[in-house]
């Protein structure tokens, strides 16, 4: 891949969320746990516990959406 280039899918549909997503993240390895380094880098991290706060984040917000469309 030549330098410069972002390959990245991964792109919000609201970038404003952004803000609220990493807090989630944040909330949740600290439910869970799993301490997040202070710079945000989760390379270091195994994939288990990185998998734990995605799945634990995706079937909260799934919740939530499940929630909104039973106009609750």
């Amino acid at each position: 891949m030549a330098s410069g280039q972002n390959n990245n899918s991964n792109t919000l549909l609201v970038p404003q969320a952004n803000a609220g997503l990493n807090q989630l993240k944040y909330e949740v390895a600290q439910e869970l746990g799993i301490a997040i380094p202070q710079d945000g880098y989760q390379g270091n991290m195994t994939t288990k516990e990185n998998g734990s706060i995605g799945g634990y984040i995706t079937r909260h917000l799934v919740q939530i959406a499940e929630q909104q469309l039973a106009g609750k």
